[in-house]
């Protein structure tokens, strides 16, 4: 008796899941032993800076349209990047067929952890930049520290993202719905 054939384990089993589309990208690289590939975790993370960066940019137009100070718009940037980075998820699991609390959940579950340490990094950096706190839409200060915070949490948060997805967390939660 072959049994090359039906060798699975319960860690294959979960290896089977994440990929079992084909799609390359979300085969886990190690035969299922708990990783994730930076590929994976990449496209994880810019799914996520993609809402949180809209989000905020969003938050901060309006703060400073209507002449909010400094903590008042920082907090609905921060909402609205909550807002955004969950609903891209939410309208993709929706499509994938999902009713609205399952893909609620879903979108917790996935974009949770990503979105929040993405936001602590970029607002962190922004407010240790001097003068990026007081800098108006219009100067480059502001720009550049808010672009440059964002490429830190990027790079801080893939990591974030390929340790969770090698632990079925995150937006692996996602992938069996695509």
């Amino acid at each position: 008796m072959d049994h090359s054939a039906h060798h699975t384990s319960p860690t294959h089993d979960h290896a089977t899941r994440e990929g079992h589309h084909g799609h390359s990208d979300h085969a886990v690289p190690d035969g299922g032993h708990g990783g994730a590939s930076w590929a994976m975790a990449a496209k994880a993370t810019l799914h996520c800076l993609t809402g949180c960066a809209i989000g905020e940019i969003l938050g901060m137009v309006i703060g400073t349209a209507l002449m909010w100070g400094n903590v008042p718009t920082m907090v609905l940037a921060i909402t609205l990047a909550f807002v955004f980075g969950y609903s891209f998820t939410l309208f993709a699991v929706r499509r994938a067929g999902l009713d609205l609390k399952t893909a609620i959940k879903v979108a917790l579950a996935a974009d949770t952890v990503s979105i929040a340490v993405m936001e602590l990094v970029d607002n962190g950096i922004i407010a240790l930049t001097p003068g990026a706190m007081d800098a108006h839409l219009s100067d480059g200060l502001f720009w550049s520290a808010l672009l440059g915070g964002f490429g830190v949490a990027f790079l801080i948060t893939t990591p974030v993202n390929k340790w969770m997805i090698g632990r079925g967390k995150g937006h692996a939660v996602v992938h069996v719905y695509h």
